[in-house]
């Protein structure tokens, strides 16, 4: 039974940004220049006093590539100017050039912060001669120029790696991230109310057709004090914009600052901060949502336009439950967390739904929140099943055109009852409303791929992907799928990608080793690796030690090693049965030799999941693992019966994954009661569809030692073996 743990000009203030200039036409059809540029040469300009050449930060550090600049550059700090807007600030000058002095403005305010590492002597301002003026004038408009070079031969380098990077999917101009706002609130608690406030512009804008936006899971991953390099993060999400804002809650006020900046060139292109009562918070999201959409020029349709206008409840306290629920969610995709979490969740939604009843969006949650409490194995009951579709059924009866409401049916649909066809139904009405939203497209790969439709299934994981390029689960999710297609290097690929965004994740380092092992069968990757996590952190052992590949590893030492590690309490396997710590001391003894110690330990273990059987008579996994139990305690006819009796419930027509996985099984079961014949025949037909039956896990593992040596057996061993 094989599973893996889941889971202004008198200044002459200059900043570069060509990108923020464009050409227009005055009413007499002049042309002049406007843009964005100019209002951030205006910010950078009100900082500084007459004679002063103030420089972007941005500007200086493409001057001081050239060595003639870079004597006279001197670091000033951050300013914060109008709209909230912040500006790191330098000065140019050399004798008989520029202003030496500290800019008043920037030694009165406040608002002021110094760089740390760089020392400014300010001296007393000269009387400046007509003459250093015109001179300065000159100098200004050089670098001005300089700043538009600069700016389109690093736009010309900024295309090309773009180019090089994203060769399917080229960055639309029309793409935003909304970055985690900062949360400014002298109680930290809040910070669940600023994650709201910039999830829910987000949201707005994902509503959007004509925006590309990416999703909650990848841009939450810069929710971090350190300062950010935009133009990086930008490329990494696939976006040519980002948003960046901050929350300050006090009382029964809120003051919420945002900024569009264009990340390719460092452009702040709008910004604007809001100080209103508490009350108006979603009345600034959507404000935003919408400003942030006319710059980005995007066509914003009359029912998008009325759902961005939509509060998500009336409730603020309904709201922050809401959020710190959703924080639980996002934790979910392993059952050692999803065990603790998800009731947890479901405890804050109930609050909140007790606060406001017509909280679409709780109502959502809470449907999906009971759903993987089902799918998870942790309660497999109809009485369950009726919660999360009550739940659904109140969102719907609430709005019946929300997408997020269909979405969250044909999740239900989806693992309730492998109903592929209602759920794809529900994905496509969901669409329509939600033409950013990842889940949609990773679900219908998730359809296809039961369907054995494994390239369509593919090409949507990886379109939920270009919309969520940071989320965990979707890369571990798009490996799986090319292990199971025995792609052993396009996993490869995969899981490094996913190493690369959080290098230290224990379990995507295990399943990076382990592929040795089912390609090549070769257990030393597997082995280093356990033992360097283990001794990293000893308590990720359960999560990392994955009994499968231990045994394959055929010493006695590894077996006791995975015995101590594996959780007394069972873990549900990725089809939804718990499988308790007892079948593994079953697998051991029998391994062994030992029958007595075996059949006390399957005897134990069966009585564990006959009581799952009481309760859900017709649940295939669980019918199936009582089937091998059953096979190691010498009832043959009972495992026969049992074993076929699952796979007949789930078929591999009905589910090219589970089902697979339940035809293995019936190897298994084969291959223990003696059917040698039928246990070979069984296993090369699940080897004629993808599936996690791989050449390492035949050639080594003790379920198929009775077949060693059979010619039947060898062939199939030997038709896996890594081609040289």
């Amino acid at each position: 039974m094989r599973a893996r743990n889941q889971q202004s000009v008198e200044r002459f203030d200059t900043h570069s940004g060509a990108n923020g200039i464009s050409q227009v036409r005055d009413v007499n059809d002049r042309v002049n220049v406007a843009g964005g540029g100019f209002n951030v040469a205006q910010r950078v300009m009100d900082c500084g006093d007459a004679g002063h050449i103030l420089l972007s930060k941005h500007l200086a550090e493409d001057l001081a590539q050239y060595r003639h600049w870079q004597p006279y550059l001197h670091d000033l700090g951050q300013c914060e100017v109008k709209h909230g807007l912040r500006l790191h600030i330098v000065n140019l000058y050399k004798d008989g050039l520029g202003n030496a002095a500290l800019p008043e403005k920037l030694k009165r305010g406040k608002k002021w912060k110094q760089t740390t590492d760089t020392t400014v002597r300010p001296v007393n301002a000269p009387r400046w001669p007509k003459w250093a003026l015109i001179v300065a004038l000159l100098l200004s408009a050089v670098a001005l120029a300089l700043g538009c070079i600069i700016f389109l031969h690093r736009e010309s380098q900024t295309s090309s790696q773009v180019t090089a990077e994203h060769t399917t999917t080229p960055i639309s101009a029309k793409s935003v991230a909304v970055l985690p706002f900062e949360n400014l609130s002298a109680d930290q608690q809040n910070s669940f109310f600023a994650d709201g406030v910039q999830d829910e512009i987000l949201t707005d804008l994902a509503k959007i057709a004509d925006l590309k936006v990416i999703s909650r899971t990848s841009v939450m991953q810069y929710k971090t004090g350190a300062k950010h390099n935009l133009r990086e993060i930008a490329q990494a999400l696939g976006v040519a914009h980002v948003v960046e804002g901050s929350v300050q809650r006090t009382g029964n006020r809120v003051r919420v600052s945002a900024q569009l900046i264009d990340a390719r060139t460092d452009m702040h292109l709008w910004a604007e901060h809001y100080d209103r009562d508490l009350a108006d918070v979603f009345a600034i999201q959507s404000e935003i949502a919408k400003t942030i959409a006319d710059q980005l020029q995007a066509q914003i349709s009359p029912s998008e336009k009325a759902a961005i206008e939509q509060a998500p409840t009336t409730d603020l306290v309904a709201f922050d439950l809401y959020e710190r629920a959703k924080a639980l969610w996002a934790d979910v995709t392993d059952p050692v967390h999803a065990k603790e979490k998800l009731p947890a969740a479901s405890r804050l939604l109930d609050e909140a739904l007790a606060r406001d009843p017509d909280f679409l969006f709780g109502w959502c949650l809470l449907s999906r929140v009971h759903g993987a409490i089902y799918w998870n194995g942790f309660d497999r009951s109809s009485a369950r099943l009726e919660l999360a579709h009550d739940a659904v059924q109140r969102a719907l009866s609430l709005r019946p055109d929300a997408g997020e409401a269909h979405l969250a049916l044909a999740i239900y649909y989806y693992y309730g009852f492998l109903n592929y066809d209602q759920a794809r139904s529900e994905l496509a009405i969901a669409r329509r409303t939600l033409p950013n939203n990842a889940e949609v497209f990773e679900y219908a790969g998730y359809i296809e791929r039961r369907e054995a439709n494994w390239e369509e299934g593919t090409r949507n994981l990886e379109r939920a992907l270009e919309l969520d390029p940071h989320n965990f689960f979707i890369l571990q999710q798009l490996a799986l799928t090319y292990l199971s297609q025995h792609r052993y290097a396009e996993e490869e690929r995969i899981l490094d990608r996913a190493l690369k965004l959080v290098p230290g994740d224990p379990q995507t380092r295990i399943t990076r080793a382990a592929i040795a092992l089912d390609w090549r069968a070769d257990v030393r990757p597997f082995q280093t690796t356990l033992a360097t996590l283990i001794a990293e952190d000893a308590s990720v052992a359960p999560d990392v030690d994955y009994p499968d590949y231990a045994l394959c590893e055929r010493t006695a030492a590894a077996a006791a090693r995975m015995l101590a590690n594996y959780p007394h309490d069972g873990v549900s396997t990725s089809y939804g049965v718990t499988c308790p710590h007892t079948y593994w001391e079953g697998v051991v003894a029998r391994w062994q030799g030992d029958t007595a110690k075996a059949h006390s330990a399957f005897s134990a273990a069966r009585d564990d999941v006959e009581k799952i059987l009481g309760k859900q008579p017709n649940f295939a996994a669980a019918l199936s693992l009582l089937a091998i139990i059953d096979a190691g305690l010498g009832r043959k006819d009972d495992a026969l019966r049992e074993g076929r009796r699952a796979c007949e419930l789930l078929p591999v027509s009905k589910d090219a994954i589970d089902g697979v996985a339940l035809a293995v099984n019936l190897a298994q079961i084969y291959a223990w009661t003696g059917e040698k014949d039928l246990a070979i025949e069984q296993i090369a037909t699940v080897e004629r569809s993808p599936n996690l039956l791989s050449y390492g896990f035949l050639k080594l593992h003790p379920y198929w030692d009775s077949l060693r040596n059979d010619p039947g057996f060898d062939k199939i061993v030997a038709s896996l073996a890594p081609k040289p």
